[in-house]
């Protein structure tokens, strides 16, 4: 529910009110979103220490203190009378996703449950890919009915009246000490500590594969409105196709289990990055009608809703679960870095690009890269040391 929440709220509601907020104060659509990739640069850097943090203490009242945080800053975004109030908003949200989103989520989960964790971590993100599908479309409704500020400050209000109780009150299990579990990898060297890892050209390799799909994944996002109203459909019908592609992204996820299970994590990676470029292909090429774009759309959703698994399992597969927190989130820094980026980027693009469609070429060729750096990211399985954890 508090994914469901956050990532609604948070992520998938502003490519939404863009439009509209662009319209009404002049701001451009560059600007505005510059504004909103400054949270999700903020969100990566304070990710680190937040992952440090819950290792040590646990998830509870870190993720209920950016519950009450993330309510306070939309309501910011919402009552801002100027861009650089809004930016500051937005700088204020930032925090609340490094404390709220999948990460310290993640974190909690693989302690809590152990071997089950991708049992744990695949119900979770089943719920979170639901965050799209329910909120692009009632934000497009609120939006449409009220304007995109009470919209705003409807979309806090729900933040704070489910996000905060739930993660107050359903987080208290105790934190346990962390059992030792070993990487999946069929080769393991000599333990090192989790700065030796994060330093290695197996890890580094892998953050650079993942920072280019994650780039093209979150630009194709934030793209897919624009592009399809660029193709006739109104700004509801994009929606829709937006929600639609995390109802995939859900049905996507059941099939991770059996995937990990036939494959190593290197060849999983590979595949999964060159899916994602293989769906951002079909959105340039195929121009309609709008239901063939939306079932593209929702394929590209079973892609990313993979690809947030195999994230979530990257460190775990490869290196153990000590010192997770630190190390995913060192992974997932350059990623949501680069998701920062990437609507800010795309919209820039776009321009000198010729239009939505060559910049959606632009980012299958970049996931291709990033498919064949995963391939060619192979290393021994790393035990972390205690002395690193």
């Amino acid at each position: 529910m508090t994914q469901v929440v956050g990532w609604g709220v948070l992520y998938y509601a502003f490519p939404v009110m863009l439009p509209t907020l662009t319209r009404d104060t002049g701001w451009s659509p560059p600007a505005a979103t510059a504004a909103f990739s400054t949270a999700l640069v903020v969100s990566a850097l304070v990710g680190i220490p937040v992952g440090h943090l819950i290792d040590r203490q646990g998830p509870r009242w870190v993720m209920t203190a950016g519950s009450v945080l993330a309510a306070g800053a939309f309501a910011v975004v919402a009552t801002a009378p100027n861009l650089p109030t809004f930016a500051l908003g937005w700088v204020l949200a930032g925090f609340a996703m490094a404390s709220t989103f999948y990460q310290p989520a993640f974190a909690a989960l693989t302690r809590w449950y152990g071997p089950d964790r991708v049992r744990a971590l695949t119900i979770l993100t089943l719920a979170g890919g639901l965050a799209s599908t329910v909120f692009a479309p009632v934000t497009a409704v609120l939006t449409a009915a009220f304007g995109w500020r009470q919209a705003a400050l409807v979309l806090a209000a729900v933040v704070l009246l489910v996000a905060v109780p739930l993660h107050a009150v359903a987080l208290r299990g105790p934190w346990p000490d962390h059992p030792e579990q070993p990487p999946t990898s069929a080769i393991q060297a000599p333990r090192h500590g989790a700065r030796e890892v994060s330093r290695s050209r197996p890890f580094l390799l892998l953050a650079l594969a993942l920072t280019l799909s994650g780039f093209a994944m979150y630009a194709v996002v934030f793209g897919l409105i624009p592009l399809l109203t660029q193709r006739g459909a109104t700004t509801t019908e994009a929606a829709w196709a937006l929600g639609l592609g995390g109802l995939g992204q859900t049905l996507g996820r059941i099939l991770y289990s059996s995937l990990a299970a036939q494959t190593s994590p290197r060849t999983r990676t590979a595949i999964l990055i060159l899916a994602g470029g293989a769906t951002t292909a079909l959105l340039a090429a195929v121009t309609g009608p709008l239901w063939l774009l939306t079932l593209i759309a929702m394929a590209a959703g079973m892609v990313r809703g993979n690809l947030t698994l195999l994230q979530a399992t990257a460190v775990t597969d490869r290196w153990g679960t000590r010192a997770y927190g630190r190390l995913t989130a060192t992974l997932a820094a350059p990623v949501t870095i680069a998701g920062a980026l990437a609507p800010w980027a795309g919209a820039a693009l776009a321009v000198p690009l010729g239009g939505y469609t060559n910049l959606f070429w632009m980012l299958a060729v970049l996931s291709a890269v990033g498919s064949l750096i995963a391939r060619v990211a192979n290393g021994p399985g790393t035990q972390i040391r205690d002395s690193g954890a």
